[in-house]
């Protein structure tokens, strides 16, 4: 792997890390989940979904690097279950933020941390637009001379989660600081939040 990254065109890898900034400068589902996290649980929570979110995008890489995306997108079948499973999920989230109450409603410490992670990583892995995406996306900046395709499909896909990381992790930090402002209305930020995991549950269904 290393050698195949000693091979690779400093060039390419550079243009490659700028797109991935400013695609992920671009409020996307992910930005837009990592901010409602934030809103919900604090900075910390949007941060720690930008985690989750970002190894999503890490086993996305990996499906694409080994062929198993490219099966997804042939088959119309298996696309449409995972959509619909990723907007059911989705839907529960939003029902279940809509519900809480600022006492009841938020876990704190290391649960709540583990609960964000593992929302934006479930949410990442059940929306297929993601792997068709870096199917098409990756590919283009590989090079058969420097080595192993798959490999470089993983050596870009991590910089690509990385990058990802940094834009979306400040996106849920700073809402999750605006949450920490306005304490005080802290249910209708709940409320704020669930509307924004429905209308993404919306988005993955009608799109």
């Amino acid at each position: 792997m290393l050698e195949t990254l000693s091979a690779m065109d400093p060039t390419t890898i550079a243009a490659f890390a700028g797109a991935g900034l400013l695609l992920n400068l671009t409020p996307g589902s992910d930005v837009m989940f990592a901010s409602a996290s934030g809103l919900s649980g604090g900075p910390r929570a949007g941060i720690a979904a930008a985690a989750g979110i970002s190894l999503g995008g890490l086993v996305h890489t990996a499906l694409a690097a080994f062929g198993l995306a490219a099966l997804i997108a042939a088959s119309p079948v298996a696309y449409d279950a995972i959509r619909w499973l990723g907007a059911g999920y989705l839907l529960f989230l939003a029902v279940r933020t809509w519900r809480a109450t600022p006492d009841t409603g938020q876990k704190t410490g290391a649960d709540s941390l583990y609960t964000a992670f593992r929302r934006g990583f479930l949410t990442n892995m059940l929306n297929p637009k993601v792997a068709i995406f870096i199917l098409a996306l990756l590919p283009q900046f590989t090079d058969p001379a420097a080595g192993p395709i798959w490999h470089q499909i993983l050596i870009l896909g991590t910089i690509f989660a990385a990058t990802g990381f940094c834009i979306t992790s400040g996106y849920g930090a700073t809402a999750g600081l605006l949450r920490s402002v306005l304490g005080r209305v802290s249910a209708t930020l709940n409320r704020i939040t669930a509307l924004v995991f429905g209308a993404l549950a919306a988005r993955l269904v009608w799109e």
